[in-house]
Parts: structure tokens; C-alpha cells; sequence
């Protein structure tokens, strides 16, 4: 479909590359162990994955500061299982998840596979509006950062996508422009919609089961990019 027009492709990366909520999960396994949290796994994410998402949203629309993100998140969650915890323990548990996930590695099927399909045919670049000292991390741990040229994220662009302006500057890093580029990633209203705005084709990895759209095409598993790509 986009044949001899693309020449500059653009990744987010959690929910995109990075499995986020398979590596959250491992996290978290870990860290309420270790702080003798005596809630259950499966208890604690059915509550906080929902929580997780809305408190990004709040934090892409600029209304909570990262460490409120990082705090409110999680005291949410324990005050919506009626379990008490301390500030002290919150905030432990912030720094712990931020210091232990990105040690774990897994990435969505046929991530590697993909990636090294396109690499010999486009620029390959990531747009992230997570955090920047975990994001390098990441995507070296999984083995997938020699794959990538341009890595932009919002800290660095001092504003969070759907922002325009964080993807002008990822043009602008690339050394392309917007009619040569196309944006892959989880989130309609972040990456499809943020991108369309600024002109890049989308692709959108529908990984939530968001309902079906008109605005771009939707794949569900990133083999799926090779029809397009």
C-alpha cells in the first residue's frame, strides 16, 4: 500500500514492541513479594491496569506531573482494594518498578522478525512518551536498539504525543518529512491520531481491542506490517 513512498518508519515502543503489560506484571511479582504486599497478582492488576492507562492519559495531557504518576497510580490501586499501605512503602514501590522493569525483556510475537525485515529497506525510529531513563534500557535489554536510528522521547521534546510537536521534532531528527512516513503504534489517540495530524501515514496495532475504525488500517499482529510494508 505504501510502496516506493515510505522511507522513514516510526515505532512506539511499550504496547507496540515492548510487551508493557507482560513485563509490568513480572515487575510487580517481584516488588510485592519483596515488600511483603500480601495481595494477590492477579487481584492487584485487574485493578491497576485500568488505573495505569487513565492516570497516562492524565499525565499525556499534561494535568499530573511524572511523580504524581508514579505515586497516585499506585495509591489508587490500594485504595481501591481496601488495603493499607504507607507513603513510605508507595513511593518504595515507585522506585522499585521503575528500577526493576525494565530488566525484563519480553517483546510481542514477531517483534524481532519484523524488525529485521524492514531494517535493510527503510529508517527505522522510536517516538515514546515514556520515561527517558528507562526506555534505553529497554530496548537494549530486549535486544532491539541496533535497530533503531532516531530514539524521541517526550522528555526530550518537552511535550508528550499526541503533541504535534513531538513528532515534528522526530521528523526533524530523522531528516525526513511527513508524506515519506508512517507511525506504527498501540494507541489511537496518541500515535494515530497525533501523527495523522502532522501529516505521517498510521498504522494502527491494535492491541486493547479498540473498536474498528475508519481512520487508518488496523493490524493485530506485527506480522501483519509486511502487507503494508
Amino acid at each position: 500500500m505504501f510502496r516506493g513512498v515510505i522511507s522513514d518508519v516510526f515505532f512506539d515502543l511499550d504496547h507496540t514492541l515492548w510487551d508493557f503489560e507482560k513485563n509490568s506484571a513480572l515487575t510487580f511479582q517481584k516488588i510485592l513479594k519483596e515488600r511483603n504486599i500480601n495481595v494477590g497478582l492477579s487481584d492487584f492488576l485487574e485493578v491497576y491496569i485500568p488505573i495505569n492507562l487513565a492516570f497516562w492519559k492524565l499525565y499525556r495531557e499534561e494535568r499530573i506531573t511524572k511523580s504524581e504518576l508514579r505515586y497516585q497510580r499506585l495509591k489508587t490501586v490500594f485504595d481501591e482494594l481496601r488495603y493499607s499501605v504507607s507513603d513510605d512503602i508507595i513511593n518504595q514501590l515507585a522506585v522499585d518498578y521503575i528500577k526493576y522493569l525494565s530488566s525484563y525483556n519480553h517483546l510481542f510475537p514477531n517483534t524481532i522478525e519484523i524488525l529485521e525485515y524492514l531494517k535493510p529497506k527503510y529508517n527505522l525510529h522510536i517516538i515514546t512518551n515514556g520515561f527517558q531513563e528507562i526506555q534505553e534500557k529497554k530496548m537494549v535489554n530486549s535486544n532491539i536498539r541496533d535497530f533503531f536510528d532516531q530514539i524521541i522521547n517526550s522528555e526530550m521534546a518537552g511535550v508528550k504525543k499526541p503533541n504535534p510537536i513531538i513528532f515534528e521534532l522526530a521528523l526533524n531528527s530523522a531528516n525526513t518529512i511527513p508524506e515519506n512516513s508512517i507511525m506504527i503504534g498501540d494507541s489511537l489517540e496518541a500515535d494515530i491520531l497525533g501523527a495523522k495530524a502532522v501529516g505521517l501515514h498510521t498504522l494502527h496495532f491494535n492491541v486493547h481491542d479498540d473498536p474498528h475504525h475508519g481512520i487508518c488500517d488496523m493490524i493485530h499482529d506485527l506480522s501483519e506490517i509486511k502487507t503494508f510494508l
